[in-house]
């Protein structure tokens, strides 16, 4: 696809109506592909134009096998020189293909059809695009994509590289990449796209829109590919720049839009947070105590407090939680606590019932596994105003009626799409007053992110660690001494003590993920035969992952093998030493997250990186900086340092919105300017701040309330 002409001037105001124009205008659209646009958001051609590639694909050219390296994404080319089937732990097909330079590369594939390995035969050429991997018999790749070429025939490359984007079921790449390509043709001059005043953009450098747009779609042959890998080319930081203006312009209008709202002004006598202060078997710190006090003076306001508490893991955010919740019972409301799964609001659950019942508040359980009568006693309850309701987004269904909600809770908020957080609220919906709300998470910001991921939220920092957490001993290990680190684990569990495995492949497949945890499982289970070893993956029932964490957490394991799934929400302080694989492919954040999960008792713990060597530059930095320290806000600001592809906020959500082309870590040197471009937008320019953020989030504005 070559570059979009010019728009004739004659033209131009049909083209910029063209962009509001509905998809359904572009031809071939049949009910399902409607639907499929639907679910991504495409209503119009202009949210075409604005959505962007995650990443892109080289397949401009064919990279000899003898050049590969680990780590890297790649074309091939080759012959088949063996095919084998193997059924060790689970059906996998492996195909050894050789090129000119006489080197092998092994293509793995787990799921497979019985007339696809047919077809894949000695002898066969074939073409081969994957992600380059170390495997038991040298290099390899899981799952690639591959097409046969026939002999003889001349195969072309890509003159361009290819852009991937984010689809969903029923909207394959080359489909909604053709639906793109028609509606770039469609793209206005720049004075018709431009929202921006020449004025606020001067000085700033920016790129045209209308060039960005077209750059970054289709990245001409002479595009710096290094740059756009890091999402640093000038045409992703041009778009990247207007994103985080409208994010920023949608939350300040966000913010103001809640504080015109009522609440109810929550002022208990503070007799039951005194009595839980006296049972407490610890003393609060400093922290803690300044941050109870900041969100007590929330509360006992009559506008909707929003205060985001962020504490890195075990800091003692659920205290803090707990006397918030009891502010609330004082007052005579009730309290929702949501938390994103079923592990961590159990986790709740059992510290809120320990900690609450004896001062005679009930607690109630609502999650998705309870049905039946136990689900209505739950609902009835909640209906005759119990005051404290702990559970998932099951709070949030249909049904589910609270007699008075005061004050809404949510765990690891940038787990829960805004949808959910804005249902959650408006189940405390009363006139024109709304809950309060406080908002978790163990996920350290460096202040700058923080407040623009959270502009619409008052921040509230416990830098302050509990007395008696031991720091965790973090050492980086090559996976050729692999046998080494499994002796240790045996040592550790003789002496009764409890260990993690954590698999980290990182797939766009869950399943695959789980296959690499069942692979890890069968490994150490035959390699550790005295030991009760455990399994717990994503795609596991609800039911079979909860009866696997509490023999863990009861003893009864002594070893567990899990993905990321035990992030947050695990607590078991016997557990004192963690195995991370593949730790050189994920971003400090989620390394310190999991990290987290040992170190909760008065044992010392240990947690060992296992990586894949060579490392690269910036995963030889990550792994130096959690050798070299525990303290969360050091290792967040580290991260914003480095720029790596770890997200300082663990996820694409920002909390709010879901960023298509900005990364608040790597972009914050643009944060200055774009909250100044803001200002002047809002007070100067407000119809054009009203269509930037339509441009950028349109239907989802109403949801960032939650």
């Amino acid at each position: 696809m070559g570059r979009p002409a010019p728009p004739d001037p004659v033209t131009l105001s049909a083209l910029t109506d063209a962009g509001l124009a509905p998809v359904e205008e572009l031809a071939g659209q049949g009910p399902v592909l409607r639907a499929a646009l639907h679910r991504l958001g495409l209503a119009r051609v202009q949210d075409l134009w604005f959505h962007l590639p995650l990443r892109y694909e080289d397949r401009t050219r064919v990279t000899p096998i003898a050049e590969l390296r680990a780590g890297e994404s790649a074309q091939v080319e080759g012959r088949i020189e063996a095919v084998e089937r193997g059924f060790r732990y689970r059906p996998q097909l492996r195909v050894a293909i050789a090129d000119a330079t006489h080197q092998t590369l092994v293509l793995r594939f787990f799921h497979f059809r019985g007339a696809q390995a047919d077809a894949l035969r000695p002898g066969l050429r074939l073409r081969c695009f994957g992600e380059v991997r170390h495997g038991a018999q040298g290099l390899e790749m899981v799952h690639p994509q591959y097409q046969s070429l026939p002999d003889g025939a001349e195969a072309t490359t890509e003159e361009r590289l290819t852009p991937v984007y984010p689809t969903t079921e029923g909207l394959g790449q080359k489909r909604l990449g053709g639906l793109i390509a028609k509606a770039l043709l469609r793209l206005p001059a720049e004075a018709a796209l431009e929202l921006i005043p020449a004025g606020l953009r001067a000085g700033l450098g920016l790129a045209s829109l209308r060039d960005a747009l077209l750059e970054v779609h289709r990245p001409s042959p002479q595009a710096d590919t290094a740059l756009l890998a890091l999402g640093r080319h000038p045409a992703q930081q041009r778009l990247a720049f207007e994103e985080l203006l409208a994010q920023h312009l949608s939350l300040k209008r966000l913010r103001a839009q809640v504080r015109a709202l009522a609440a109810p002004a929550l002022r208990g006598d503070g007799s039951l947070r005194a009595r839980l202060l006296a049972g407490l078997p610890f003393a609060l710190t400093g922290a803690q105590r300044r941050v109870v006090a900041e969100v007590a003076h929330d509360l006992a306001k009559p506008v909707p407090m929003l205060r985001l508490v962020q504490g890195d893991v075990g800091s003692g955010k659920t205290a803090v939680a707990a006397l918030a919740a009891l502010a609330a019972v004082e007052a005579g409301r009730q309290v929702a606590l949501m938390a994103p799964t079923e592990l961590l609001a159990e986790q709740h659950l059992r510290t809120f019932q320990r900690w609450l019942q004896p001062l005679g508040v009930e607690v109630v359980w609502l999650a998705g596994k309870v049905q039946g009568r136990a689900r209505q006693a739950a609902l009835a309850a909640v209906a005759a105003g119990a005051p404290v309701v702990i559970g998932t987004h099951a709070l949030m269904q249909e049904g589910v009626a609270f007699r008075g909600l005061g004050l809404a809770i949510i765990d690891e908020q940038h787990r829960f799409g805004v949808h959910q957080r804005l249902a959650l609220r408006d189940k405390g919906l009363s006139g024109d007053a709304v809950p309060h709300q406080l908002v978790l998470t163990a996920t350290p910001i460096p202040r700058t992110l923080a407040m623009s991921a959270y502009a619409d939220l008052d921040v509230s920092v416990i830098d302050e660690l509990p007395p008696g957490r031991t720091p965790v001993a973090t050492v980086a290990i090559s996976n050729a001494r692999r046998s080494e680190v499994i002796g240790r684990i045996a040592a550790a569990c003789a002496e009764g003590r409890q260990a993690y495995w954590v698999c980290t492949l990182i797939e766009e497949s869950e399943q695959l993920q789980a296959q690499a945890a069942e692979v890890a499982h069968a490994e150490l289970c035959a390699a550790l035969p005295d030991l009760r070893i455990g399994l717990v993956h994503g795609r596991m029932k609800a039911r079979d992952k909860r009866q696997v964490m509490d023999a863990f957490k009861a003893g009864d394991l002594a070893l567990l093998v899990a993905t990321t799934v035990i992030e947050v929400g695990v607590d078991v302080p016997n557990a004192s030493l963690m195995v991370i694989e593949n730790s050189e492919r994920l971003g400090l954040a989620q390394l310190h997250q999991l990290r987290g999960r040992v170190g909760r008792g008065s044992v010392a713990s240990s947690c060992v990186l296992l990586y894949q060597p060579p490392l690269g530059r910036l995963a030889r930095e990550r792994l130096a900086v959690l050798r070299e320290t525990n303290d969360g806000f050091r290792i967040a600001e580290k991260d914003l340092a480095l720029r790596g592809p770890g997200e300082v906020l663990g996820t694409r959500q920002t909390g709010q919105l879901a960023l298509r082309i900005a990364d608040l870590a790597r972009d914050a040197s643009l944060l200055p300017e774009v909250h100044r471009v803001g200002e002047a937008l809002l007070r100067d320019h407000p119809a054009a701040a009203e269509r930037l953020v339509q441009r950028w989030i349109g239907a989802a504005t109403r949801y960032a309330g939650a």
